[in-house]
């Protein structure tokens, strides 16, 4: 993806100095993998399998700048200030608080960051059944659509009225705020594909495979639960996938009005 910007990356030291490199120009924080020694902080030794991740999410990271921000000059007559995606092995902290594989990936408009947990990417493909490049790609493109919400002033608006308000209609607004950054998600992808020809056979597919598997009904009844809708924060998979199929179909910022919609 991404018009050929991956970078080779090599195993041991190196490696991790190509990490930091690929970091660097791309906009991804790695420093959470590395002490100050060059060693890793956290959940292990810098594998191989994490320096694909951060060659991975660095060029996919650097194709959502490029594409959101021919979105903002031709949709919003507006600057897209792009994102910083921290990558981190084990914990971390964040002015959201505190990150690990257990909280998932998620987007903090404190610092206006995007946190990845490496070790995510096979917790969605082997536990999740989510697999394929497309599949991870939605993951990172679905965190940079609540940027993208946070540069339109529209996630300030949405917690600004979750904090007034009980939890029941908080979590009917998350769900408004999730199911607009899918279609979000879905717009970045349909553009991704016309400026780079990046999208192969099936790769939308296995975006909508992701978006099912990690619906709130699926993910409440794979843990043995029975479905609570008042619990939703997320939107079922059918709403998730259909927000990001009308964002691909469509391209249009316009047609991601979640708060405006009458039914998800």
């Amino acid at each position: 993806m991404g018009g050929g910007r991956g970078v080779a990356i090599g195993g041991g030291g190196l490696g991790i100095v190509a990490i930091v490199v690929i970091g660097a120009l791309l906009g991804v924080d790695l420093t959470p993998l590395l002490d100050g020694s060059g060693m890793q902080q956290s959940g292990g030794p810098v594998t191989a399998e994490d320096e694909r991740a951060a060659q991975f999410v660095s060029v996919t990271l650097a194709d959502t700048e490029e594409v959101w921000a021919d979105i903002f000059d031709e949709q919003v007559d507006g600057t897209y200030r792009p994102a910083t995606l921290v990558l981190f092995k084990g914990v971390t902290q964040s002015p959201c608080g505190g990150a690990s594989g257990a909280t998932g990936p998620f987007y903090c408009p404190a610092d206006r960051k995007a946190y990845l947990d490496t070790d995510f990417f096979v917790t969605l493909e082997q536990r999740l059944g989510a697999g394929g490049d497309f599949a991870a790609a939605y993951v990172v493109a679905h965190e940079i659509a609540h940027h993208v919400q946070n540069e339109l002033g529209i996630l300030s608006e949405a917690n600004a009225i979750r904090s007034r308000v009980g939890q029941a209609e908080s979590n009917a607004i998350s769900v408004r705020v999730e199911l607009q950054a899918d279609c979000y998600a879905g717009i970045w992808a349909r553009h991704a594909g016309e400026r780079f020809g990046s999208l192969e056979p099936g790769d939308i597919e296995e975006a909508m495979n992701a978006a099912k598997q990690i619906g709130d009904d699926t993910l409440q009844s794979r843990g043995g639960g029975v479905p609570a809708p008042h619990t939703f924060t997320h939107g079922t998979s059918e709403q998730r996938q259909r927000w990001f199929a009308r964002g691909y179909e469509t391209g249009e910022l316009r047609e991601c009005d979640t708060f405006g919609a009458a039914a998800l």
